[in-house]
C-alpha cells in the first residue's frame, strides 16, 4: 500500500480544495452552514456523524475543527481521495475512512457503527447516483441514523423541469456567481486537470491507477433534481425535507428522519 507523508496530503487536498471553489465559489460558505446545522441539531457533545462521499474528508475535517468530540465515519470508493484523507488527518481520533461502495446494497450494515447516528452529512457527491439507486441510498442511510436525525446533502440540485423559468434564474445566479468570482483571477485548475497532476505524480502512480473517479467532466449527472433527492428520502422515512441553504441552485437540502 502506497504510504503518504501528511505535508504532501496537504498540499494536494489544498489544489482539490482550490479547483472545487472553481466550481462553487460559495463551498466555504455552504461548509459553514452544513457544520453549523449539525452543530445544532446533535444535541451533544460527541456526535457520531456520518460523510458520505467524501473524497478527501474536506467537510469532515471542518467538521472536527468546530466539533472536535465528534466521530466521523467517512465512506468514499475511491483508493487515492481515501488515502490522501487518511494521511492529512493521521494522528486524528475523532475520523475514520472506511472503503465503501454507496451503490452496493448493504453499506450500511457494513460500517459496523457503535451506535445509531446523529447526523450524517454529503457534499457534492450523491448526484452521480441514479435516482434508483438514491431511493436504496437513503433507505440505508434511514437504518443508521437515530429517530430525529439529520441529514445534509451539499449540492448544486435543480428545480424540477416543470420550472423551467425558475431552473433558468437558478442558472442565470450561478453563472453570474461565477463570473464575479473569476474576475480579475487567475482560473484556478479543473476537475480533469487536477486528476492529470495527480497521476503524473509518481508517489501516486499506483493509487491513480486504482481510482474509480472519472475525469471527463461534470455534466449530465443523473440525480441534478431536487425532487429526486426529496422524493427519495421521503420514501425511506425523512418525514422533513426541505431546503435550509442556498445561492441559486447551489443549496443545503436538510431531512430530518421520522421517529
Amino acid at each position: 500500500m502506497t504510504l503518504l507523508d501528511q505535508e504532501t496530503a496537504g498540499t494536494w487536498i489544498a489544489r482539490w480544495d482550490a479547483q472545487q471553489e472553481g466550481y462553487v465559489p460559495d463551498r466555504e460558505e455552504r461548509f459553514t452552514a452544513m457544520v453549523d446545522a449539525v452543530e445544532a441539531a446533535a444535541g451533544r457533545p460527541d456526535p457520531l456523524l456520518l460523510d458520505l462521499g467524501c473524497g478527501p474528508g474536506s467537510l469532515a475535517g471542518r467538521i472536527l475543527d468546530r466539533i472536535p468530540g465528534a466521530t466521523v465515519v467517512a465512506v468514499d470508493t475511491d483508493p487515492l481521495l481515501l488515502s490522501l484523507g487518511r494521511a492529512v488527518h493521521a494522528g486524528r481520533d475523532g475520523v475514520r475512512f472506511t472503503a465503501l461502495d454507496l451503490r452496493e446494497p448493504g453499506w450500511a450494515a457494513r460500517l459496523r457503527l457503535p451506535r445509531q447516528a446523529d447526523a450524517a452529512v454529503s457534499t457534492t457527491a450523491l448526484h452521480w447516483i441514479s435516482p434508483a439507486g438514491l431511493r436504496v441510498v437513503y433507505a440505508e442511510l434511514a437504518t443508521l441514523l437515530r429517530p430525529g436525525g439529520l441529514f445534509l446533502n451539499g449540492d448544486d440540485l435543480h428545480v424540477d423541469d416543470v420550472a423551467p423559468g425558475l431552473e433558468r434564474l437558478e442558472g442565470a445566479l450561478r453563472e453570474r456567481r461565477l463570473a464575479r468570482h473569476r474576475a480579475g483571477g487567475t482560473r484556478p485548475e479543473n476537475w480533469e486537470q487536477w486528476w492529470d497532476a495527480i497521476g503524473a505524480d509518481p508517489a501516486f502512480t499506483e493509487l491513480r491507477g486504482r481510482s474509480t473517479e472519472e475525469v471527463t467532466g461534470h455534466h449530465d449527472s443523473p440525480s441534478r433534481l431536487l425532487s429526486a433527492h426529496a422524493g427519495a428520502l421521503r420514501a425511506a422515512g425523512f418525514g422533513e425535507v426541505g431546503t435550509l441553504w442556498q445561492h441559486g441552485g447551489n443549496r443545503v437540502l436538510a431531512a430530518l428522519l421520522g421517529a
